[in-house]
């Protein structure tokens, strides 16, 4: 990593054990969500059949994308900004409401009881309103804002505005809210789903790797790569919200106008990654092995989700962008980056907590050394294996009516690739959970910290 301003501190920072129940609460979902979609690709869908798809992915985005998320963003937003978190409780509640929400409205869907879900939606309301809030209030402080605190922003505001529509069809589930008011579903779950994934997903990795890209690879940026970034930081955020607002009032013209400026801005954020993984100096580790996937998905989903909203950005099938293969290059740019960077961010908190106070007095572990390496190659290799077999299903029926592939052939890969791609996502996890387990042990949940007063070494802290 590179070297660390004179002026960052870490002294602002809440304490380690923090963002580390969020990942490890996060990676709890992922094994949830991992385990449903098996049980659904076997058949076996829960009394609620039509729902499970929606309960799975609530487990996924909800409780270990955004999870992370929230922990992520509450430890380091304070390092990077050098100010004070605004609130170190709402952290706690958020944490607590947002986990059981998500897991009692999955529960609900899973078991065809989404009346009750809704009553769990209301508590996932309350714990992104205590992040949206709590953040806002600490990046209010560090203004004015750079690129990643730029992107931040932006993203604390998608995701007030997707809650707030999840929390509309939610009650709609229970109440019947959106028909008495004309409101179409179809349209409410399209601005959902955009200001969610798109906005709040989507605009917090492209932030996040404005500062993790430079700090992993060691480059510098190109004098037209800043002016690049500042193109995306204003074209990308403006296409999500214009995008989300054409599919709620079913504009299409605005609609692909939004579509081209996110997929625009998309493909710079994924140019500007390629070329500093291309020329990064810092010697190979999962995270850059896995940053350069997401380089290549995010530029093959920016195209084909431009070629897909020019022609119909309004449709369900096209949600995600193209819809053969914008859900599996959406899914690789979002799940490399938050597998990718856990490969780091949680050894380091555990090494921090554990070993930092002992540099000097004795040998310690390096970072790397804490997870299993052999076990994070065979996971990006299933996983990216698996995410292969997955696009060529998605290409197969194009195939077939050319005279091509046959639809079994597809059908096959599909089971093979999720097989993978899931055997790989629990392999990751039980690379953390042991990580945790064998060098921090259960008193780094505990509350207290063996190295609270430490500071990250000059190749790990992350630049300013």
């Amino acid at each position: 990593m590179r070297g660390v301003p004179g002026d960052l501190t870490t002294s602002t920072r809440p304490p380690t054990t923090v963002p580390l129940r969020h990942f490890l609460v996060a990676l709890a979902f992922l094994v949830a969500g991992a385990t449903l979609a098996l049980l659904r690709a076997a058949g076996v869908a829960g009394s609620g059949a039509s729902l499970g798809g929606i309960a799975a992915t609530h487990l996924l985005l909800v409780g270990w994308v955004c999870l992370t998320i929230l922990g992520a963003m509450t430890q380091f937003v304070p390092v990077w900004s050098g100010v004070e978190l605004h609130s170190e409780r709402l952290v706690t509640l958020q944490l607590a409401a947002v986990a059981v929400g998500v897991g009692g409205f999955a529960g609900g869907l899973w078991l065809g009881r989404p009346a009750d879900a809704a009553l769990f939606a209301g508590l996932m309301l309350v714990g992104f309103a205590a992040f949206a809030y709590n953040l806002a209030r600490t990046l209010w402080r560090a203004r004015p804002l750079d690129v990643t605190e730029r992107h931040f922003a932006v993203a604390v505001g998608f995701l007030a505005l997707a809650a707030a529509l999840g929390g509309s069809l939610a009650a709609d589930y229970r109440w019947g809210v959106l028909a008495p008011v004309g409101v179409s579903r179809v349209a409410v779950v399209g601005a959902h789903v955009t200001l969610a994934v798109l906005g709040a997903v989507v605009t917090t990795v492209f932030g996040a790797l404005y500062q993790l890209g430079p700090m992993f690879t060691q480059t510098d940026a190109l004098p037209v790569e800043d002016r690049l970034a500042r193109v995306e930081t204003a074209a990308y955020p403006l296409g999500v919200a214009l995008l989300a607002a054409g599919r709620l009032a079913g504009i299409p013209l605005l609609a692909t106008v939004g579509g081209l400026l996110a997929a625009g801005g998309a493909a710079v954020a994924g140019g500007i990654l390629l070329r500093r993984l291309r020329d990064a100096t810092a010697a190979g580790t999962p995270m850059l092995s896995r940053y350069a996937v997401v380089a290549l998905a995010t530029l093959g989903w920016s195209a084909t989700a431009a070629a897909a909203w020019v022609v119909d950005p309004l449709g369900p099938a096209a949600r995600f962008g193209h819809p053969a293969v914008g859900p599996v290059l959406l899914g690789a740019l979002v799940g490399f980056v938050v597998v990718g960077s856990l490969y780091h961010v949680v050894p380091f908190i555990v090494w921090l907590d554990r070993y930092a106070d002992r540099v000097g007095l004795q040998r310690v572990p390096a970072i790397d050394d804490l997870y299993d390496a052999r076990a994070a190659r065979v996971d990006l290799a299933a996983t990216v294996l698996g995410a292969g077999l997955l696009l060529a299903a998605a290409v197969s029926p194009v195939a077939a009516s050319l005279g091509g592939l046959a639809g079994l052939s597809g059908d096959l890969a599909r089971i093979v690739g999720g097989a993978l791609v899931v055997g790989g996502a629990l392999l990751f996890a039980g690379n953390m959970v042991a990580a945790v387990v064998r060098h921090g042990g259960a008193a780094m949940l505990g509350g207290a910290e063996s190295a609270e007063t430490a500071e990250p070494g000059p190749s790990d802290a992350p630049d300013r």
